[in-house]
């Protein structure tokens, strides 16, 4: 194969990440005709049980249901309305200080990754605790440098198993490379070594209560249920807020999935300027207190209340990171999801964007054998489209984290006025998927 024609027919195709981005690339990779496509994914442990929450806007929904890449098998809450509060002495909930429409679907991490794990052929090769220390590139291939390669790597949902036995380094080759393997990308890193994600200056706390807990909140005059499934809340307050929505939790039930953006206690070196994160049960004691006395002082008392009720081993937070690739394809590597582009979470459209990336590529490769240059057309549009998300997460963390407005102050004008000037483009949510 030459690198300027690249055969998929029959191609053998490696995903390096096996989350929703690597997932939903594999499907694009075998629906457009490849050969054999093996997902790696350096963890091990079972990525059906992540329980973050994640929001989907009404009409990507209806364009990722048409390219098929969601549909309404996969479990989700349809949300409404967007609710603004501010602090107001000892009212349980604040004061309301604006209302703005949010058409969204929510949906659990683990369970959507789940049903599109289920959607890949049964004779995909998915190799868990894998990683892959290096990629080169070249004219007769693409080549993954591996390290702990151990156990045996899993078929589809229901299928068969393929064995590898043997550990320690090892090269296997292949014709295409498709990097989703995240903002610590090993695939980004080879295609475009100078591209590094920036620390932002601040992070994000995140975690979920049981619905069924949420009884435990009780005040004065309050119903036991003061909130309505299809509200979306946003508790502000300066210099950050929290995002409280709920989100089904695979078996039937809901969760209340929270997120709050502020900027670390002063002083604190987590030597963030490093790509990291702090998973489950890392909270160090000053960051523990940080997050009690936001939600105890700066947040309405429920609301708070509902944050302290998810236990402190299972907070984790995400420091804000942001960047895009120059391009998403060089040679016979392309990038999709967080290896090419990472826009702060506040766009509303992260797992948006992967799954925008996988249903272009799958176009793409379809057009290959007629136009050569349709992975460079891919490459060049999911680009602009990471370009314009970057930029409206930046704009957006001014906003409601960075240099936040006087909020008690604005009102439902203010608020209407406010975060049209922030959301500029009108790209919350994500852009529309380009045919």
């Amino acid at each position: 194969m030459n690198r300027d024609r690249i055969q998929i027919a029959g191609a053998e195709v490696a995903v390096v990440g096996g989350s929703i981005a690597g997932c939903a690339t594999a499907l694009a990779a075998h629906r457009a005709g490849a050969g054999r496509v093996t997902i790696y994914e350096r963890t091990t442990g079972r990525l059906a049980d992540r329980g973050v929450g994640l929001a989907v806007h009404n009409a990507r929904y209806a364009e990722l249901a048409a390219a098929g890449y969601m549909d309404a098998a996969m479990p989700w809450v349809q949300l409404a309305t967007r609710r603004w509060y501010v602090r107001d002495g000892s009212a349980p909930l604040g004061r309301q200080v604006g209302v703005l429409p949010f058409p969204f679907r929510s949906y659990c991490w683990g369970p959507l990754w789940q049903e599109l794990r289920r959607r890949l052929p049964e004779d995909t090769v998915f190799r868990p605790g894998v990683r892959v220390a290096a990629v080169s590139d070249a004219e007769d291939g693409a080549a993954l440098h591996l390290d702990g390669v151990e156990g045996c790597g899993e078929g589809g949902e229901g299928s068969g198993e393929r064995q590898h036995t043997g550990a320690g380094p090892r090269t296997e080759r292949f014709d295409l490379v498709i990097g989703a393997d995240g903002y610590r990308s090993v695939v980004r890193d080879t295609a475009f070594p100078g591209v590094r994600p920036g620390y932002a200056g601040y992070l994000a706390w995140r975690g979920a209560v049981p619905a069924d807990r949420l009884t435990e909140l009780r005040f004065p005059g309050l119903p036991a249920d003061p909130w309505a499934e299809e509200d979306c809340i946003y508790g502000v307050f300066p210099g950050g807020h929290v995002i409280i929505y709920r989100i089904p939790d695979g078996r039937g039930g809901r969760r209340a999935n929270w997120v709050l953006y502020t900027a670390p206690p002063a002083g604190l070196d987590l030597g963030l300027d490093t790509p990291t994160s702090l998973p489950p049960g890392s909270l160090t004691d000053s960051l523990y207190a940080h997050l009690a006395h936001v939600t105890h002082e700066l947040l309405p008392p429920y609301w708070g209340g509902l944050m302290r009720l998810t236990p402190r081993q299972e907070v984790f937070i995400q420091p804000m990171y942001d960047f895009t690739a120059p391009r998403y394809t060089t040679g016979r590597l392309l990038l999709a999801g967080d290896a090419a582009t990472v826009a702060r979470p506040h766009t509303g459209a992260g797992a948006v964007k992967a799954l925008q990336d996988a249903a272009a590529l799958e176009a793409a490769l379809h057009a290959v054998q007629e136009r050569p240059d349709a992975l460079a057309a891919y490459g060049a549009e999911r680009g602009e489209t990471g370009r314009t998300m970057v930029e409206l997460g930046r704009r957006l963390g001014r906003f409601l984290v960075q240099d936040t407005p006087d909020w008690h102050t604005l009102g439902q004008a203010g608020v209407e006025a406010a975060w049209a000037a922030a959301d500029g483009s009108g790209a919350f949510g994500g852009r529309e998927l380009k045919s």
